[in-house]
């Protein structure tokens, strides 16, 4: 086992490095002065290089030749298999294209951020052109001839491909579009937030709602950044959310949907710390968690008749006159132009949608500067609302900025894990919802610990979401809940 030991300390030590890295991240969104985004590329382009030469030294190739499969255990399969993807992964892209990818990405964010802010997709836009070539140049090296995007995509859920993601894609947009229609032709509407909630009374609650779902704040922080984030693994894992005067549920459900990703890392198995297996095993199962702590607890009716007493408390009469109009509040449906603020049901459109533009990107069908167009277009026909500025059109999200293409699909495929996980949950906590009625969530917390987020990266992203639920996922879980959810509030 000595190789293997080798290797194993070589892989910590590249382990800590990303998490310094990552920890640079979080500090350009979170606390860093604006000033800084040019040295701050030339840092993160520095450690990138440090970290791409680690992950494709010689001595890697040589330790896994060395070992002998047939004397390791599961564990150390595991690690052998992670280790072995990233190597053949990263012996594929030349060590100057993973740095400049580091450093273009990194000022492309402050870049973003005030076109953002100043409604100016033209002055962004050479930033991005600039990212897509770079993000197309690495997909070309991985793919080897093949689907471009599968070879990004593969990054953020490894064994996925586009076309799989686009036949499941195919077979919600029905029932999505179908249950919507009937909600938005209910003639019914639950009533709108219609209050000021000061920013001090939204981050008391947002901190209690974190400890409640169990974020271990010895171990974690929050912060506040423009775009909700999770950040770090192991005992050191980092969150923010974001406050708006008028709308708090902005600020809660970030913060629970950031401590269903925080929650994941910090109830890794401990002996997997800084190895292969001590992060999240895909995008896809990490988003399984957040959304089904957002959702499928923090949105249902037991939770929320919990959080509308803690309002109460914190803000008086806020306007909503009992637990039944603030669970219908919570769950109002509306086609609005952001994709974090939307209802369970328009979220997936929100995605979709930014799946089919990024594909198209890659491929380079659709260019950069014909994306706002192309946006707006989509946006229309899905949502029957024209786009009004660019920070609610293709500006609102960080992702593409920073090279995050094939990203975007994996929130979806979230969704349909999380409607299995809570389909297998309820079947196994019948009493669910009694804990949750008076904020208690550790039955649902420690069976998702249990029975999924303890493994890491022990097994495929796939097969650990089949193993916890007992069936092979699928997406008529997500699709029942939903109609039996929204048909219950819309009378429908």
């Amino acid at each position: 086992m000595s190789v293997y030991d080798d290797l194993l300390a070589f892989q910590r030590e590249t382990e800590a490095l990303a998490q310094i890295a990552g920890r640079l991240g979080w500090d350009q969104e979170t606390m860093m002065p604006r000033g800084a985004a040019a040295q701050r590329g030339e840092e993160m382009g520095a450690i990138e290089g440090v970290l791409h030469s680690r992950r494709v030294d010689p001595r890697i190739g040589g330790w896994l030749g060395a070992i002998n499969g047939d004397t390791l255990d599961d564990v150390a399969r595991a690690n052998i298999r992670h280790i072995s993807r990233s190597y053949e992964r990263n012996s594929k892209v030349p060590a100057d294209l993973a740095a400049e990818i580091a450093r273009v990405t990194s000022v492309a964010q402050g870049v973003w951020a005030e076109a953002r802010e100043n409604e100016d997709f033209i002055s962004f836009a050479p930033t991005l052109e600039s990212v897509v070539a770079l993000r197309q140049q690495e997909a070309q090296a991985l793919a080897n001839g093949g689907d471009m995007y599968d070879a990004l995509l593969n990054d953020y859920e490894p064994g996925m491909t586009g076309a799989r993601l686009g036949a499941m894609f195919d077979a919600l947009r029905p029932r999505l579009v179908a249950l919507r229609e009937r909600v938005l032709g209910s003639g019914r509407g639950p009533a709108a937030l219609n209050h000021d909630f000061d920013e001090a009374g939204q981050m008391a609650i947002s901190a209690q709602l974190a400890t409640t779902f169990g974020y271990d704040l010895d171990r974690g922080r929050i912060d506040k950044a423009v775009h909700p984030f999770s950040s770090g693994s192991g005992q050191d894992v980092r969150i923010t959310t974001r406050t708006s005067p008028r709308d708090p549920f902005n600020c809660f459900y970030s913060t629970i949907h950031e401590v269903g990703h925080a929650c994941y890392e910090q109830g890794i198995n401990d002996a997997y710390l800084l190895t292969p297996l001590g992060a999240g095993v895909s995008m896809g199962v990490h988003e399984s968690q957040s959304r089904i702590y957002e959702n499928q607890m923090g949105r249902s009716r037991a939770f929320s008749g919990y959080l509308f007493g803690k309002m109460q408390d914190q803000f008086g009469d806020f306007g909503i006159g009992n637990p039944d109009q603030f669970y219908a509040t919570v769950n109002r449906v509306q086609p609005g132009y952001i994709r974090t603020e939307a209802d369970e049901i328009h979220y997936n459109l929100h995605v979709l949608m930014r799946f089919d533009l990024e594909r198209a990107l890659i491929s380079g069908d659709l260019a950069v500067r014909d994306l706002p167009d192309a946006w707006n277009s989509r946006f229309l026909a899905d949502f029957g609302v024209a786009v009004d500025r660019p920070s609610n059109g293709c500006l609102q999200d960080v992702h593409w900025s920073v090279g995050l293409f094939g990203y975007f699909p994996t929130y979806t495929l979230g969704n349909v894990y999380a409607g299995c996980l809570n389909k297998a949950m309820r079947a196994a906590v019948p009493d669910l919802d009694a804990g949750l009625a008076v904020g208690d969530t550790t039955a649902a917390t420690a069976w998702l610990r249990d029975n999924l987020q303890t493994h890491g990266g022990l097994y495929e992203p796939r097969e650990v979401v089949a193993r916890a639920c007992g069936f092979e996922p699928n997406e008529e879980p997500l699709l029942d809940y939903l109609d039996e959810k929204f048909g219950a509030i819309y009378g429908v």
